[in-house]
This record gives C-alpha cells, structure tokens and sequence, in this order.
C-alpha cells in the first residue's frame, strides 16, 4: 500500500482470535451419564423402602379393613387383602353419618377448632417469625433456638406439664384466686373448648413459625429499601412488598400446621377429655383403639386422608402456579 509521499507503508494483518483451548469435559461422556443416571436410583432405594414399609403397606391394611368384611358372631373385621373383595356399603354409611348423622358434629367441631387455632397461629406466628427474620439481627440464632426448644422435649410431656398448670389446685388457680379474679378454683380441665384450642396453638405454633421465617428471610432487601425510597410508609410497604412475597410462605405454613393438628386427639384427650370437645382424632381412636368396631375407624381414617389430600393437592397447585411465575 502507498502512502500520499509515494513511500511504501506495511499493514499488519490484524491477529486472529485466540481460541479457548477445549475443556476435556466439553463433551459428555456417556459413560458417566449411564452410571449418574444408576447411582441416584440406589440412593433413594433406603427411602423407598422405608416409605413402603411404613406408610402404603399400613395404608393399605386400612383400606382392607374398611372394605372388608364383619364377623357377626364376634363383631370383628375381617380384612379383604384382594381389591375384587372389597364392600363399600359400610364406607357409605359412614360417609352419610360424617355429612348429616352422628359424626356431623364432630367433623364441625374439629373444623371449628382448627380454623380457630390456625388464626392464632398467624396473630402470633407472623409477627414472631417477621421480628426474627428482619428486625433480630444478633438475637437471630438465640431467637430461632427459643423457637425451635419445645421441640426437644416429648409433645406428652409438655401436654402433662399444662394439665400440671390448669389442675384446680394448679399454680394459675392458685394466681387466679390470689389477685381475687375468681372466688373458687377453676376445673380448666373439664370440657371448655378455648383450653383445647390453646393447647393447639402451643403444640403447633413451632411448625407455623418456622417456614414462615424461612420465607420472610429470603425476601430481598432491596426491595423494601426501594419501597421506602419512593416515599412508601412502613405499613403500606408490609401490605403491598413483604405480605405478597410471604404469601407462599405462609400457606406452606398454614398446610403444615393444618394437616397433623386435623388428627390429633392426645391434646384434646389430656387437656379436655370431655365428650363435648371430642375431635375426630378421637372418634378414630375410640373405634381403633378400644371399640369393636374397627372397621368404622378405617372408613373415618380414610375419609380424613382424602380430605387432606385435596388441600395438599391444592397447595401443591399453588407451588407450581407461583413456581411458573417466578420463572418469568
């Protein structure tokens, strides 16, 4: 090439780019994949079996139960082991005893008092779990272990430590009757329903507070920064920021309280034991554990599961709805 003064100027090829030199495992190898894919299986063989063993077999002895058979001599079930065997008349009658006969009421009267203890559970679960998740800093960890000790101790136990507490010449009677708010002790363990909700809430608080810390905690904090930035209150910024973003969270927490209080019958059985606050925990009990009659406990444990089961599979919806939408 010249230049304007007629000289001959060079021009330098311009260098050609610098590969990256090929990783060994750019290429799968397909070897590895085959034992990866043999590897997980044998990992989840101990789970597998133990879910089998512990939960479908017993399941099934239910369902065999339920759909089985009655001696009439003795009154005892006779297990249909074989599914062509099974009867549903007995099921069916008790279906129609649970929507409009003799277990109505207890159906109603556990709804009643799980829906009750769950809205406890959120007036004190929330602001306990939203304290120790964005206002405790170095008391987090000791918070979360106050939280988390009732756990250490057996449920039975602190349930007798209650009945120790509510007994007529109890320690709260004994305040009660020192400050001359009542004139005579209180049986706190004769039948009143508010006992065997508190009993709930105290058993079950722990399962509601921690998922709901788990998701408070992960809630980003440039968000509410930037909430506050824009002029936002501290009220409207919880209302419109960290209540839709815990949403989830406290369903997950709400589902896992729900599920193992809607069974339960050894708070009620401890703190109450009155037939007027009889859960259907209880009625199953009754009929499994001392009636004659066991295969109507069956059909009760199954109509139960199948209940859960349809809320469990609503809020399996709901994660994968709210899963799909993060994505975005």
């Amino acid at each position: 090439m010249t230049d304007s003064s007629g000289g001959t100027a060079l021009v330098e090829a311009a260098p050609e780019p610098v590969q990256p030199p090929k990783s060994v495992k750019a290429q799968k190898d397909p070897t590895f994949d085959r034992s990866t894919r043999r590897l997980w299986p044998l990992f989840s063989m101990p789970g597998t079996v133990w879910l089998l063993l512990l939960f479908v077999v017993p399941f099934y002895g239910v369902f065999a139960v339920a759909f089985g058979q009655v001696d009439f001599l003795f009154n005892t079930p006779i297990p249909a082991w074989n599914p062509l065997h099974w009867q549903f008349t007995l099921f069916g009658e008790v279906l129609h005893a649970s929507v409009d006969g003799p277990f109505s009421a207890v159906w109603r009267r556990t709804f009643g008092y799980v829906i009750a203890s769950l809205v406890l559970c959120v007036a004190i679960g929330y602001p306990v779990a939203y304290y120790v998740a964005r206002l405790a800093g170095r008391r987090r960890g000791l918070l979360l272990a106050l939280i988390l000790a009732p756990w250490w101790i057996n449920y039975i136990t602190r349930m007798l430590g209650w009945m120790s507490i509510l007994d007529p010449t109890g320690p709260l009677n004994r305040f009660l009757l020192h400050v001359g708010v009542i004139n005579h002790a209180i049986n706190f363990l004769g039948g009143y329903p508010a006992v065997v909700v508190l009993g709930l809430v105290y058993g079950y608080l722990p399962f509601f507070i921690v998922p709901l810390y788990a998701s408070l905690d992960r809630i980003d904090q440039r968000l509410l920064e930037a909430s506050r930035d824009l002029g936002v209150g501290s009220v409207r910024t919880f209302l419109h920021v960290t209540l839709p973003l815990s949403r989830m969270g406290l369903i997950t927490a709400l589902v896992i309280t729900a599920l193992p209080m809607a069974g339960d019958y050894y708070t009620n059985q401890l703190l109450s034991g009155a037939p007027k606050t009889t859960m259907i925990g209880n009625t199953i009990y009754y009929y499994l554990g001392g009636g004659s009659q066991k295969n109507v406990g069956a059909c009760l444990v199954i109509q139960l599961s199948l209940l859960l089961l349809v809320f469990m599979a609503y809020y399996l919806v709901l994660t994968q709805r709210a899963a799909k939408e993060a994505s975005r």
